[in-house]
């Protein structure tokens, strides 16, 4: 069976489950065999094991760490040594441009001042001191969003569109919600960097898929691929498609191709996300 046609088929198996597991999710079925499962695990995980798994979840999901945010260096130093390893020395080879070739680096650097800004940034946490001033920023609909409001956490008077975030602990005015990727909340004084970092890293992602994509094609009009011709499994000769290059690249090349992969839906995601936010 051809590498292409297992690979397309282990593709379609992905999206037909995030498929199923949407569709569960607005149904009782998928709770239902999750609390099925739970329970299963309950009679085979040791307690101990159970309450040391329920603390390690509870502390990367619901308190403030930075274990995704290194996790989020990695998967983007992985990626640009990838980038570097298997592109940057082939694309020199073929004479791309330098300017070109370097776009992504640069992207990179303005991405993480981004980055670092909305992490350390204040999103407009509210306090003693500035609660009056806070209180005149937004008017009060009385809808959802009363006067005289307590926050019984803070203690202080919420202003309008402010809202407690419980893993940091504080009200943030203007708050959007709470970003694991910058253990940071989204409010009102780092909304902007969060926009420029998305920003930058959608367009880093889409500038190294261009040039990977112009790098493969580069590579088959010098070689000369798509001219040739091949014997099939009956015999017969056949001049070569476009499912024949594609699979020839996915032997040839599999590192490059699943990174031109990845940073195509990378790109299309922080797009979608982008414009959204």
């Amino acid at each position: 069976m051809d590498f292409l046609f297992l690979f397309l088929f282990y593709l379609a198996l992905l999206v037909i489950g995030v498929v199923t597991i949407c569709i569960c999710s607005k149904t009782h079925c998928l709770k239902g065999l999750v609390r099925g499962g739970a329970q299963v695990f309950s009679y085979l995980i040791p307690e101990c094991l159970q309450r040391a798994l329920l603390r390690l979840l509870h502390y990367h999901f619901h308190t403030r760490n930075h274990t995704i945010v290194i996790l989020h260096l990695v998967l983007q130093g992985m990626v640009y040594t990838d980038y570097t390893w298997e592109i940057l020395g082939l694309c020199q080879e073929l004479e791309f441009s330098l300017y070109y070739l370097f776009l992504p680096y640069l992207l990179l650097i303005i991405n993480l001042v981004f980055f670092a800004l909305s992490c350390v940034t204040d999103p407009g946490t509210i306090t003693k001191a500035n609660e009056s001033v806070f209180l005149q920023v937004c008017e009060f609909d009385e809808v959802m969003f009363p006067k005289n409001v307590i926050c019984s956490t803070c203690d202080l008077r919420k202003p309008a569109r402010t809202k407690h975030c419980s893993m940091c602990n504080r009200c943030v005015q203007r708050f959007d919600h709470h970003c694991v990727w910058v253990n940071n909340c989204i409010g009102a004084w780092n909304t902007r960097y969060i926009l420029f970092y998305l920003l930058t890293l959608m367009a880093s992602a889409a500038t190294m898929a261009m040039v990977s994509t112009v790098f493969l094609v580069q590579l088959m009009v010098v070689s000369e691929l798509y001219l040739e011709t091949y014997i099939d499994d009956l015999g017969h000769r056949q001049v070569v498609d476009v499912v024949f290059l594609i699979q020839h690249l996915f032997l040839t090349f599999p590192r490059v191709v699943f990174l031109l992969g990845f940073v195509v839906v990378l790109s299309f995601l922080l797009g979608g996300y982008l414009c959204f936010a």
